[in-house]
């Protein structure tokens, strides 16, 4: 299984940014889809879920409003829309793919924002 992410950067507080994941060698569309993110000395928190058929999502309080998570099964892939960025909003974003008892990680991939 390979996850790859891709998208990360830096932005200036307020500006937008679209991270993807790239699944490959799983059944995708039977895997709940996850964004993770850890900021430098802080823990790894969830940020965003779709399940498998892209109809219910779910974010964290901090985010909602500004982020929205999507699925393309066709095409194996996730995304982020992250929005309305804040310097809070540094870290590492990971993604994850989860069924049952399984889990895959992606390698990660940094946004900056900052001035």
């Amino acid at each position: 299984v390979q996850l790859v992410e891709s998208g990360g950067g830096l932005v200036q507080p307020g500006g937008s940014l679209r991270l993807s994941c790239a699944a490959s060698r799983l059944t995708f569309s039977s895997y709940v889809m996850n964004w993770y993110r850890q900021a430098p000395g802080k823990e790894r928190e969830l940020v965003a879920t779709i399940d498998s058929a892209g109809g219910t999502t779910n974010y964290r309080d901090s985010v909602k409003g500004r982020f929205t998570i999507a699925r393309d099964n066709a095409k194996n892939t996730v995304h982020l829309q992250m929005n309305s960025l804040k310097p809070e909003d540094t870290a590492v974003y990971y993604c994850n793919a989860r069924r049952g008892s399984l889990s895959y990680w992606g390698q990660g991939t940094q946004v900056t924002v900052s001035s």
